[in-house]
């Protein structure tokens, strides 16, 4: 390895030392998730000048119940939970897919939309049955993230426009994403890279705003 500011090689072992230094004063933060796909995205969106914890790597287990009657409450009241848990500065996110035919459904209930099983196959299912006598396709994904630092609450929020396809194409992302078709765009979410999707999405675009507050 090459050290360009004092013109030397570095051993392995030195190389090991100054990650471990690096890791020491990166901000850590919880993010109140055990999803591994929405892991993957958050950490990849916020780079690696956070060090991003899932709720398995702080230990908790339990299923938080999502009561509250909008993505921003859900998100609150995730990030109440954890920070209460654990004591550290944590952020939650609530996700909804909202079409302007259905009068804004499933919004909240998005992910358990076909029932408590939250399978995203079932959901998507029923979203399209529904929606199979309907012209108006045009929809919405928006997502609400809720952070709790030095016990103080701040919520960002990011949405996308776009309109409901005519049938599933993709195998990339998750949720509803091989459904959701981003306005100026003619590939689902789904059919995207994860860069294509990240640089436009509503969880993107909120995580926009909160790494502009954080820095």
């Amino acid at each position: 390895f090459y050290d360009s500011q004092r013109t030397q090689l570095l051993t392995a072992s030195q190389v090991g030392l100054l990650y471990f230094y690096r890791t020491l004063i990166m901000k850590e933060l919880v993010f109140a998730s055990n999803n591994a796909h929405k892991v993957r995205e958050i950490r990849e969106m916020l780079g690696d000048q956070y060090r991003i914890l899932s709720l398995a790597d702080i230990g908790f287990v339990q299923d938080i119940a999502e009561t509250a009657d909008t993505l921003e409450g859900n998100a609150l009241l995730k990030a109440r939970t954890i920070h209460d848990f654990c004591g550290k500065d944590v952020f939650a996110d609530d996700t909804g897919l909202e079409v302007y035919a259905l009068n804004m459904e499933p919004g909240v209930y998005s992910a358990r939309y076909a029932g408590m099983q939250k399978n995203d196959s079932d959901n998507m299912s029923l979203l399209l049955q529904k929606m199979e006598q309907l012209g108006d396709r045009s929809a919405r994904f928006r997502t609400a993230i809720a952070l709790i630092m030095q016990g103080k609450s701040f919520l960002f929020e990011g949405i996308v426009e776009g309109r409901i396809a005519q049938q599933a194409s993709g195998s990339g992302g998750f949720g509803y994403d091989p459904i959701f078709i981003p306005e100026n765009e003619n590939l689902s979410f789904a059919e995207m890279s994860a860069d294509e999707k990240n640089r436009m999405s509503h969880r993107g675009r909120a995580l926009q705003k909160l790494r502009d507050f954080l820095q």
